[in-house]
């Protein structure tokens, strides 16, 4: 049997919290399954040494318009898959496995302008598939875990970089962080930030405690998964870095500022969350609350996680 997966959200945190349903899903048809996914979700990356996936076939730009519902149809048709699960209730999704001779379609229900929570979608949708309860909680299955890190340092992922310019804590803020925890026990610190983010790192490395930390500016995705896994503790931005430590079963510090914590910040026992003063379990897109994350807070909640 042939099952394909169509995932097309942007961000490497969306496939992340993804990864449980697409685990039933092979688990239900005891097949590893293909996914259809754009290249921004880095899942060539997150799904490189996982048994339950087969294939990543990129969703480019090449695939989009009229041409590119064609050139969709007809490379999936090549391979004859006998399933299709769609993660979104896109009807160009549904024509394009109905032209590519998928017998079996599964989609969410058809919803305009309608708004859901994307856990408790992904959840409902497969649950309704698998006939058995998915827990949210997700798991990044690499196979290299020992990175001979110095035991005796406490190990500390920094995911400082987002998305956009309202979802960043203020660089500053890391490096204090960082010195004040410092005072207490010998710390390294792996910052989680690509070459884009170069302003942020340099930043940081030319601080105080620069001479005991590490950038992922020059590395993949993949070749970041086991320098996170050994790490204590991740404290981060709403970043995908958060996402892909939380899913490591790293102990997992996420501030959010600037995005929605009811479906980002609640689906792991493994992720704490802190948000902008005077909010608890409200924060959305468009909450504009970068300058309202208590550094106190920040520091309590870091040690309590670490120490």
């Amino acid at each position: 049997m042939k099952v394909l997966v169509i995932q097309q959200r942007y961000g490497i945190g969306d496939m992340v919290i993804l990864l449980p349903y697409i685990h039933a899903i092979s688990k239900k048809f005891n097949t590893p399954v293909s996914i259809l996914a754009k290249d921004s979700s880095k899942a060539s990356d997150l799904f490189a040494e996982d048994k339950h996936v087969d294939e990543i076939i990129t969703l480019d730009k090449k695939k989009d318009g009229i041409n590119g519902f064609f050139k969709l149809s007809n490379e999936l048709k090549k391979r004859n898959f006998d399933k299709i699960f769609i993660f979104n209730n896109s009807l160009r999704y549904n024509l394009v496995a109905r032209f590519s001779g998928i017998k079996s379609i599964y989609q969410y229900p058809f919803s305009f302008g309608r708004k859901d929570n994307m856990v408790l979608t992904a959840k409902t949708f497969t649950e309704s598939i698998t006939g058995e309860n998915v827990s949210t909680e997700p798991n990044l299955i690499i196979k290299k875990t020992d990175n001979n890190m110095d035991k005796n340092f406490k190990h500390i992922c920094l995911g400082v970089s987002a998305s956009g310019p309202t979802k960043i804590w203020n660089i500053d803020n890391y490096i204090k962080l960082a010195e004040e925890i410092s005072k207490e026990t010998k710390c390294k610190f792996y910052i989680a930030a690509g070459p884009n983010d170069i302003v942020l790192i340099n930043k940081f490395k030319n601080s105080d405690v620069g001479k005991n930390c590490e950038s992922f500016e020059k590395l993949s995705i993949g070749q970041t998964l086991s320098i996170i896994k050994n790490c204590s503790l991740a404290v981060s931005n709403d970043t995908g870095f958060a996402h892909i430590a939380c899913a490591l079963g790293v102990k997992t510090l996420t501030l959010f500022m600037d995005s929605p914590v009811a479906t980002y910040g609640k689906y792991s026992s493994r992720m704490s969350v802190i948000e902008p003063k005077g909010l608890k379990n409200q924060t959305v897109h468009d909450t504009l609350g970068k300058d309202s994350i208590s550094f106190s807070e920040v520091l309590s909640k870091t040690k309590e996680l670490l120490l």
